[in-house]
């Protein structure tokens, strides 16, 4: 690719950049307090397209001379291996030969592209951004065994969303302090955290579900069928906080062929857009053939393609549990989420697993009092207790706190928005 023209798209992107930190009041992300760049060790930011991993890349090399170039630009689309390190030339022109720092946004449509990562790294600090987990599969995972340190970003949690929202947590809470974190809990529930939906209009969350679609899945993997792709994601989307099997997935589009629904419904995973939680058994066959549970990785994009789930709120705040726990169990909490279903129908929303025992058992409701909170959500608590020997059991509700003794176990009440905020 011509070096002149590489040079002007690198220059429109750098001024983008200016012109957005100039505009917008961008807040410190939760998940960059603990990075630590420090070559020859790559940082590798995955995530759902548009949730940060750019801004939080800018965020961290704030005050250093940094090159940088974003990949998913379509004037870039032919851009080859050996282009590369002419782009490499360009920041040494622009910024001097003793930039140390490096963003690569979007890499892994470059075709090659690890070799010259694994270059870099060992003089400059390397920041590398993808919208796919294969992103550290294959070859860069090999070059860079040890010396890359991983980080999963998704959009706003709560704790950012009420940072954005400029309201302050206070050390206590008053009667008018109560009321307005709840209703910052319900906004948050139905919109979600996409950084975009707060200064754009709603169309923004569709754009970014079919960039999902049409360019993370259907251009990447080459999709034919791309109706019936649609219509597995949407019916997935729809299904948040359901049990699904491929069979069902089967029954509602004219692909028949289990093997190719089971690679699209991975590659929902692979660009972030889902999440499958399994069902727990000691017996790993029993949790490999039963039904998954299906997440959407933001309530955002529920409700956007699927209106009529509003009025479930049961399902958005379960959904908006089983991603923060996904959040904190891939950053470095260290344990494994499954869900919990016997014979008979009791189902408990999550069962957090740390090594070989299940330390915590989690359900959500969206109810504000005790005579509210379903009797069966209980029961299936306690049974699950005795099945897998945890007397960990946390039940979040949408406001009430306290505590009951059920058939000598006691179970935990918290509201969403504190056990959020913990």
């Amino acid at each position: 690719m011509d070096k002149e023209f590489l040079k002007l798209v690198i220059v429109d992107q750098r001024r983008s950049i200016e012109e957005r930190f100039k505009s917008k009041s961008m807040i410190v992300r939760d998940a960059s307090k603990d990075i630590k760049l420090e070559n020859p060790t790559a940082l590798i930011i995955l995530g759902i397209r548009r949730c940060g991993k750019s801004t939080l890349s800018e965020q961290l090399l704030l005050g250093h001379k940094f090159g940088y170039v974003n990949f998913d630009d379509e004037r870039l689309l032919g851009v080859k291996t050996n282009d590369l390190n002419t782009i490499l030339q360009i920041f040494y022109e622009l910024y001097g030969s003793n930039v140390k720092n490096i963003i690569l946004d979007e890499v892994q449509l470059v075709q090659g592209w690890e070799p010259f990562v694994s270059r870099l790294r060992d003089t400059k600090k390397v920041i590398v951004t993808g919208s796919s987990s294969k992103l550290l599969s294959g070859e860069l995972s090999t070059r860079l065994t040890g010396r890359h340190v991983d980080l999963l970003l998704f959009p706003f949690s709560f704790h950012e969303f009420l940072i954005y929202k400029k309201w302050k947590v206070p050390k206590a809470f008053s009667t008018l302090d109560r009321a307005e974190i709840i209703n910052f809990m319900e906004e948050f529930i139905h919109d979600g955290g996409f950084p975009e939906h707060f200064t754009q209009e709603r169309q923004i969350i569709r754009n970014i579900y079919n960039d999902v679609i049409i360019k993370d899945i259907v251009i990447r993997h080459k999709i034919k069928h791309i109706d019936s792709l649609r219509q597995v994601a949407r019916f997935l989307v729809s299904n948040s906080a359901k049990e699904f099997t491929y069979s069902s997935l089967r029954s509602i589009t004219q692909v028949k062929n289990l093997i190719t629904l089971t690679n699209w419904v991975r590659y929902l995973e692979e660009a972030y857009l889902l999440f499958k939680v399994e069902r727990f058994s000691f017996k790993l066959k029993q949790t490999i053939i039963a039904p998954k549970k299906i997440y959407c990785v933001d309530n955002g994009i529920i409700n956007e393609i699927s209106p009529e789930f509003t009025e479930n709120k049961g399902r958005l705040m379960e959904n908006i549990v089983a991603i923060e726990l996904i959040r904190r169990s891939v950053n470095g909490n260290g344990f494994e989420l499954f869900y919990w279903k016997d014979h008979t129908g009791r189902e408990v929303d999550f069962v957090i697993k740390r090594g070989r025992a299940v330390d915590q058992l989690v359900q959500v409701t969206y109810a504000s009092s005790l005579e509210t909170v379903n009797i069966r959500e209980l029961d299936a608590m306690v049974v699950a207790s005795r099945d897998l020997r945890c007397d960990k059991l946390l039940l979040l509700t949408l406001d009430y706190e306290g505590s009951t003794i059920m058939d000598g176990k006691k179970i935990i009440f918290t509201p969403l928005w504190k056990w959020l905020l913990s």
